[in-house]
């Protein structure tokens, strides 16, 4: 099985970001200088997307697997892992299933359950850009405009988007992720029982909708260590949208 890609730097406890759905670990390369300064810290780029190995499966017992792999081939011991969004199902999922693997979790914004969100909008807009057509980003924002309106959100997207030679190609693989929607809005298979034992902080927007009272409630009745914060003005890329008062509350706990 193909490893992982990951970025590394700094020295201490080891600590693996894991990224969210169309993500990568570049996206937290400001916040991993800052926390590279306490922690070994790994960027990590999970299967399908950034610079990692593309599959047609994907689930979360196959990333927290990837994860799993990761940790035991450089011999890291107990982790602590952000994950945000999906890279926070798998950070949960990691712990449900290798406990003595985590020392700690940080969760940010979302929650073990099923959600409605499919993404399926944005998944089919990326696969309608027709890469032989455009020579810049800007040709592939133009074809994107129709369907997604949000600037942002194509930007952030468009990240994604890589030239090589005279051709372009997606890091992300669409087409994988679009066949496994089903998978990835869910979770694991869960145990009535379920816990997790590792000291846990969930971090979420307030103006996003991913982790309500009925998900707090749920994490709070399986978790054995579990504290919630909750970042004013931010929505669900809370990392990006407060990121001193995100950073600030993931050192205080880690």
């Amino acid at each position: 099985m193909p490893e992982l890609s990951y970025q590394r730097q700094g020295s201490g406890p080891p600590l693996l970001i894991l990224h969210g759905l169309f993500g990568s670990g570049r996206n937290w390369q400001s916040h991993a200088r800052r926390l590279a300064d306490y922690f070994d810290v790994l960027t990590v780029d999970l299967r399908n997307h950034g610079q990692s190995f593309h599959a047609d499966d994907m689930s979360y017992p196959l990333m927290a697997a990837d994860v799993e792999r990761l940790i035991r081939d450089l011999d890291l011991g107990d982790c602590r892992l952000l994950g945000h969004s999906m890279g926070g199902k798998v950070a949960m999922a990691l712990a449900l299933r290798q406990p003595e693997l985590v020392e700690k979790l940080v969760i940010a914004d979302i929650a073990p359950v099923i959600y409605a969100h499919d993404h399926e909008e944005i998944v089919d807009a990326a696969l309608a850009v027709d890469l032989d057509a455009i020579a810049t980003r800007a040709d592939a924002d133009g074809q994107l405009q129709t369907a997604i309106a949000d600037p942002g959100l194509r930007g952030f997207l468009l990240q994604n988007l890589v030239r090589d030679g005279e051709t372009w190609r997606w890091r992300v693989n669409w087409r994988a992720i679009k066949d496994s929607m089903g998978e990835l809005t869910g979770f694991v298979e869960l145990a009535p029982d379920w816990s997790i034992d590792a000291p846990t902080l969930c971090i979420r927007g307030s103006e996003s909708n991913y982790v309500g009272e009925a998900e707090i409630d749920l994490m709070r009745a399986h978790f054995r260590q579990i504290e919630f914060a909750t970042l004013d003005g931010a929505g669900h890329w809370l990392h990006a949208e407060q990121p001193a008062a995100f950073l600030e509350r993931v050192l205080e706990f880690l």
